[in-house]
């Protein structure tokens, strides 16, 4: 019996069985990796229909390029960096813009007040998720990736001092939507 055949493959060993192209090893990848990833996507996309998209991209070149997988660091955040990467190129061939947004009269979400008890994990997901194209590109990309502003700015091909100026008004904007959220539930 084949070791690919085997359930329990270390990774090391699905990972070869990638590079080559056994489908198998390839749909038990995809399985182990697809819900984290999607909710990546899901940060970077307008909805759930674009994230599939981006997901469905992703792991395209996850399979193109796993020959490359150097089997040094993570390949859960080697997998990572091509999805955020093709995330990014999606936006950008939806002309994302980094415009100026008037700070007196944010765009909140329309979230059931009510719902807001406590801010969770996922609320605060779907705050960021409305937040302004750019904002959310900047944010994500800084404060959940983990990008410093110079590998934002080459990354989007924009100024590290235009992703500086995103992320504060990002999280003045955040922050201004919870402290309104604050105020509706008490």
């Amino acid at each position: 019996m084949s070791t690919l055949n085997h359930p329990l493959l270390t990774e090391h060993e699905l990972i070869k069985g990638c590079i080559e192209q056994n489908p198998s090893c390839q749909r038990m990848l995809f399985e182990k990796y697809a819900g984290k990833m999607m909710g990546v996507c899901l940060r970077y996309a307008q909805d759930n229909m674009e994230a599939e998209d981006m997901l469905q991209d992703a792991f395209v070149k996850v399979f193109q390029y796993i020959g490359q997988f150097k089997f040094e660091g993570s390949f859960e955040g080697w997998i990572r960096r091509i999805v955020v990467n093709t995330a990014i190129r999606h936006l950008e061939r939806k002309k994302m813009s980094f415009k100026e947004i008037d700070d007196h009269q944010p765009d909140l979400p329309s979230i059931d007040p009510s719902a807001y008890h406590f801010l969770g994990e996922e609320d605060l997901m779907k705050l960021i998720g409305a937040l302004p194209e750019g904002y959310r590109m900047v944010f994500n990309l800084s404060v959940i990736e983990g990008y410093s502003h110079d590998e934002i700015a080459e990354m989007l091909n924009i100024q590290a001092g235009t992703s500086r100026s995103q992320l504060v008004k990002a999280r003045k904007m955040l922050q201004s939507q919870i402290l309104q959220l604050q105020k509706i539930a008490v």
